[in-house]
């Protein structure tokens, strides 16, 4: 048994152990073992294996929460599909190595893969520049070739009219009421494109200096859908303005369409797009937690519930 940090209240993986351990090549074993921070959706483990080649390392995602548990099958059979469909193209994503959808042989769903340098980075400090960065990175991903038969499902709503509900620190929950009126209608018609559907700073890589940061990976393809190109925008946005204000969630369209993406010139079409995502954030302290993990420790419900009133706010007076 190698070096582990695994804690004993951990869920048990002895199963999944042994599944990896198969898919190894001869001489190769685990040496150590360290759960990583940044996710809520699934348990993630990094495995450094050693072996006649060299070192190496592997993650494993395993879903442990019963809803996630429910909806494995599909959200990892989609990431590998994904996976095996980006291997050729020049998106920066993981290597497929093994997945066990159904948990037939492993403790918990799982899918194994290779593991990407550089890390994530939420912090202000050079947020600017990792914007541009960020929407040149997702028009690339957008322009994606991908043959109809292998087009991922169509996008799944995240928000519905009838289920929006203020945060409890909203101050403005006219705001909240309104925005909901607007996705009541059916929703714009688009062209459809590849989606990454869950994109923002958080699910990409990064390596070299805050002032000149370089994409080494792009990571959690369980969402990958198709629709229109203002969806994939309009979640890296909302991130944003939770991240570091409403205006740098205003600003990444423009940083999109300056990239050479295209965006729904409709106004209220493009409204619809991002309002239907924001409303899907409604609750943003899930979503911060992670962030507070990666040392975001400002980032407070009532911080969260304001940034968002004033992002849907800009929304309105921009767009609506």
């Amino acid at each position: 048994m190698g070096a582990t940090t695994e804690d004993a209240t951990d869920h048990s993986w002895a199963s999944t152990r042994v599944w990896v351990e198969k898919t190894l090549s001869a001489g190769e074993r685990i040496e150590r073992v360290d759960r990583l921070r940044g996710g809520w959706t699934s348990q993630m483990r990094r495995l450094d294996v050693t072996g006649p080649d060299g070192p190496r390392s592997l993650v494993l995602r395993s879903f442990v929460e019963p809803f996630f548990v429910r909806h494995a099958e599909g959200l990892l059979t989609r990431e590998a599909d994904v996976l095996r469909l980006l291997a050729p193209t020049e998106v920066p994503a993981a290597t497929l190595v093994a997945v066990d959808p159904a948990a037939r042989h492993c403790d918990h769903p799982s899918l194994l893969m290779t593991r990407l340098p550089g890390a994530v980075r939420v912090h202000d400090e050079g947020a600017e520049v990792r914007a541009d960065v960020l929407a040149r990175l997702l028009v690339r991903i957008h322009r994606l070739p991908v043959p109809a038969h292998r087009r991922p499902r169509t996008y799944q709503a995240w928000a519905s009219p009838d289920r929006v509900t203020p945060p409890a620190a909203a101050r403005r929950p006219e705001l909240w009421h309104r925005a909901a009126d607007v996705i009541r209608r059916e929703p714009p018609p688009y062209e459809g494109c590849f989606l990454h559907r869950d994109f923002h700073p958080g699910n990409v890589l990064l390596t070299g200096p805050d002032d000149a940061p370089r994409v080494s990976g792009v990571v959690d393809w369980v969402e990958t859908s198709w629709g229109p190109a203002d969806l994939d925008v309009a979640h890296c946005s909302t991130a944003l303005a939770l991240l570091h204000g409403a205006p740098a969630g205003m600003d990444f369209a423009d940083r999109y369409t300056a990239a050479g993406g295209t965006l729904a010139l409709d106004a209220p079409a493009h409204l619809y797009w991002r309002l239907l995502d924001t409303l899907g954030y409604g609750d943003a302290e899930k979503v911060a937690v992670p962030w507070r993990d990666l040392g975001r420790t400002d980032l407070t419900p009532q911080l969260l519930t304001s940034r968002l009133e004033d992002y849907l706010d800009a929304l309105f007076t921009r767009y609506g």
